[in-house]
């Protein structure tokens, strides 16, 4: 290639990936944008009117859909957290030889249908199941009490489904940290907490802002777990887009709440990149 051309060459690699987002991204994105401003019906075709105001008539008719879907993922999120920052830490500083066994461990549920999964929660949290039928039997808990079609059973299924997606970025980020600035915070008369607040956690920060962002964007669309889990009280917002889609054939409906579902979504996702500064972000 001549020399003048040659700057195009990392260009070039854009080219196949670029494609793809333009067939499989852009032009939906476009179409949907298209079939959110008609009109009309499935008997009768639908028809271009630039019907603007479907966005704030399906904001207020779905807003409370919207707002518990914003909350269990931002639940889950924090909930992954807590339980995926240990054991990814554990993993990385102190898995030794058993680094791999673990992993495959974190990673082996994916090995199993999604719906699967979701299925076998609802096995383990039914009324009479293995956990709480012992516990009813034991004395330990109320005949009446139960989990299922609850917020607990939803919450916990997206916990469970999505946990691997915050443990593996916070693992790769952990495994970065050079213990030799572990070992200078401690050389320099830091606590355990100190050194771990001032160098592990600011250095594993691109982890966890990856994994947060994996695990909040797939929970607040997500509707498996609502409909396997839950009850008409905990219906998400991916519940009904998936009803107006594939039910009651309201398209331009489904198609909006698709629409505002992504913006709002962006939306967040912007003020929490501005909030926790991925601008300053490095991975080592």
């Amino acid at each position: 290639m001549p020399r003048r051309f040659r700057w195009t060459v990392p260009y070039l690699f854009l080219v196949p990936g670029g494609l793809w987002l333009l067939a499989f991204f852009v032009v939906p994105m476009v179409v949907m944008a298209s079939v959110s401003l008609q009109q009309g019906s499935l008997a009768q075709g639908y028809a271009m009117t630039f019907n603007f105001g479907i966005y704030a008539e399906t904001i207020a008719r779905w807003s409370s859909q919207f707002l518990r879907s914003i909350e269990y993922a931002v639940i889950v999120t924090v909930l992954t957290v807590l339980i995926g920052y240990p054991m990814a830490y554990t993993i990385a500083f102190r898995g030794g030889r058993a680094k791999n066994i673990l992993l495959l461990l974190v990673i082996l549920p994916f090995f199993t249908s999604f719906i699967i999964r979701t299925l076998s929660w609802k096995l383990l949290l039914a009324d009479n199941g293995i956990v709480l039928g012992t516990l009813k039997e034991w004395g330990l808990l109320d005949s009446g009490f139960r989990l299922i079609a609850t917020p607990i059973a939803v919450i916990s299924g997206l916990t469970y489904n999505f946990l691997p997606f915050m443990v593996l970025p916070l693992y790769v980020a952990l495994e970065k940290v050079d213990p030799r600035l572990i070992e200078a915070a401690n050389d320099l008369y830091a606590s355990r907490v100190q050194g771990f607040l001032r160098v592990t956690l600011p250095l594993s920060l691109p982890g966890l802002f990856a994994g947060s962002l994996l695990t909040f964007i797939p929970a607040v669309g997500d509707f498996v777990n609502a409909q396997i889990l839950g009850s008409p009280d905990t219906t998400m917002i991916g519940n009904v887009i998936e009803r107006l889609f594939l039910s009651n054939n309201d398209y331009p409906q489904a198609a909006a709440l698709g629409f505002i579902l992504m913006a709002a979504i962006l939306a967040m996702v912007l003020v929490y990149a501005r909030l926790i500064g991925s601008d300053k972000l490095t991975t080592g």
